[in-house]
């Protein structure tokens, strides 16, 4: 089903699936209390084409490839693009264990998936510990002339300057892939053994640090999740909610092992199970399936979507719906989560809505404030100028709305001019229709950054908005800000202690904060920056064959514009702006 909003004539608004069309169509024309989402859906209908298919799978797989092409914006969609983290060994002499996301390939081992990355760090921070496996980069590796911190602090044995041998190394990297693989008790046999014939050979030195090792797995044994009798994997899929306010939670268990759980809150309006269906298609489409898929539900259309789950990654997937046994109870906690993450959610909303509404009841606004937006400058003595905007509605912080303002025209250190060049750039996109527009708008400044951005606006069709300039007191300290509006001589000052001042504090500290880390990045990139790098003219290939034929950047700078001409790819009239360039004045 789709349609045509009135602002979008082409937005494509639903895809859905149905086996008896007159049911699924008609159940959203009925009269009576429908959820909010469904009634936005049905007021902006315009058109509904149906596409006739020879199979429920054949239907699914249509459904799954329509809402990737096109995002409609009533279905469900995965907001957080992230693939699940894994640990890869990557192949070396003496290998190292790192963090990895993405699509894998045939290069090294990988080991997972985790929940969330920091899953994997913890992971990772205690195989380092226990096995002092390195955690460099090879290009880091290849040029140690003596140890670094992490040999000295016991978390490294150091094979770069050759204080263990490779097979010493190997055997910590087995031990390490038993444990990633479940192996724990394998691997505490294997250091027992390996105490005792030290001590044997009375190299106390030797058994006393694996005595420590052992010490050490044993307690993050006793940390680990209950464990299965069988090296199963499965996933278990739990979901809360009602239509258009849904919580999914996913439970990852490899190896038999509880490796935690990870939630999403898909918005679409449909029922639980068509919702969950859809998500499976969509979650899969990134991530690799158990064998046992653990749903908390039956699924009208379990075998079509099971059909196009093997389909997809040419491998049998079961769908389970587990009443009995261990499955039961992993499903149980995926329920157990899922419930704890929809009412810690809707709290953590419910205080969003009161602080905002105690905001518009400051300001004198006519509603409460359901989306916010702020704006920063950062720059150093008015190098790399960037702007930032950070945007907050009544989830939270929207991040994946920031946007960040590289300046260039603007005199250095003009941040009137800044600004007023960012809101310029922003609210024309707004006015555009390629964001919605706030409802209360926030300046770091005062009144001379406030006055600096009203003609942007006005300009952009946004004079009516109401914007606020956020200056910090006379001791620059929290809970002295002032408050500077259009046309208003005097400040207005909200108590310390306020609710809609911590709001403002909050939304002005994450637009400073993001500000000051873009003005980092982009000044760390120029003076990382290759000063070849900025010659016109001058590609990648032409400047690796620049600093090949004359042995790195300082030959290329003491060479004549004659020797530079007889570099290969390098004319006489490209030698001269090379030149130039590396010689201004001269």
């Amino acid at each position: 089903m789709y349609g045509e909003a009135e602002v979008r004539p082409e937005a494509l608004l639903y895809v859905g699936k149905a086996s008896s069309l007159k049911d699924r169509v008609g159940s959203y024309f009925q009269k009576g209390r429908m959820a909010p989402k469904v009634e936005a859906l049905v007021k902006q209908i315009r058109h509904i084409e149906v596409t006739v298919t020879d199979s429920e799978t054949e239907a699914l797989l249509l459904e799954y490839n329509l809402i990737k092409e096109h995002r409609p914006r009533f279905n469900v969609i995965l907001r957080d693009d992230k693939s699940f983290p894994y640990i890869q060994l990557l192949p070396h002499e003496f290998p190292r264990l790192t963090l990895f996301r993405g699509t894998r390939n045939p290069r090294g081992r990988y080991f997972g998936p985790f929940p969330d990355s920091r899953a994997v760090r913890a992971s990772l921070h205690q195989l380092q510990k226990l096995f002092r496996l390195r955690n460099c980069r090879d290009t880091f590796f290849a040029n140690r002339s003596r140890p670094c911190l992490q040999y000295q602090i016991g978390r490294c044995s150091a094979p770069c300057v050759g204080l263990i041998d490779a097979a010493a190394y190997a055997r910590d990297v087995n031990a390490a892939v038993m444990v990633l693989e479940g192996r724990d008790s394998d691997v505490t046999r294997t250091l027992e053994q390996q105490m005792q014939q030290a001590s044997e050979q009375l190299d106390f030195e030797h058994a006393a640090r694996l005595r420590d090792q052992l010490v050490a797995l044993r307690k993050v044994q006793a940390e680990q999740n209950v464990a299965a009798g069988a090296a199963r994997d499965a996933d278990a899929f739990a979901i809360v909610g009602e239509p258009g306010d849904y919580t999914i939670t996913v439970l990852l268990v490899r190896g038999g092992r509880s490796l935690g759980t990870t939630s999403y809150f898909p918005r679409s309006p449909g029922e639980p199970e068509e919702v969950l269906a859809s998500f499976l298609l969509q979650h899969y489409a990134r991530e690799e399936p158990a064998a046992e898929v653990l749903l908390d539900r039956r699924l009208p259309d379990a075998a079509a979507v099971e059909a196009a789950l093997n389909a997809q990654h040419g491998r049998r997937v079961t769908l389970l719906h587990p009443e009995r046994g261990l499955a039961a109870r992993w499903m149980a906690i995926a329920q157990d989560n899922a419930n704890q993450a929809m009412s810690m959610r809707r709290a953590r909303r419910a205080d969003a809505n009161a602080l905002l509404a105690a905001l518009g009841e400051a300001l004198d606004l006519p509603a409460a404030p359901a989306r916010l937006e702020c704006f920063d400058i950062s720059h150093t003595g008015g190098e790399g100028t960037v702007a930032s905007c950070v945007v907050f509605t009544t989830e939270g912080p929207a991040r994946k709305e920031y946007r960040r303002y590289n300046i260039e025209g603007v005199a250095a250190g003009d941040d009137y001019g800044a600004l007023r060049e960012a809101v310029r750039r922003r609210y024309a996109r707004i006015a555009a229709g390629e964001f919605p527009a706030p409802d209360l708008l926030l300046i770091d400044g005062g009144a001379g950054q406030l006055a600096a951005v009203l003609p942007a606006l006005e300009e952009a069709g946004f004079a009516d908005l109401p914007v606020i300039g956020v200056s910090k007191g006379v001791d620059r300290r929290a809970g002295q800000e002032r408050l500077h509006r259009p046309g208003a001589d005097v400040p207005m000052v909200l108590p310390a202690d306020s609710p809609a001042l911590r709001v403002i504090q909050r939304v002005r500290d994450e637009a400073h904060r993001f500000a000051i880390q873009g003005h980092r990045k982009r000044r760390a990139r120029r003076h990382q920056e290759s000063i070849l790098e900025t010659v016109p003219g001058l590609g990648p290939a032409k400047r690796r064959n620049l600093l090949q034929h004359f042995g790195g950047l300082q030959g290329v700078v003491r060479a004549g514009v004659a020797d530079l001409a007889q570099v290969r790819g390098i004319g006489p009239v490209l030698a001269r702006v090379i030149y130039d360039h590396l010689h201004p004045g001269a």
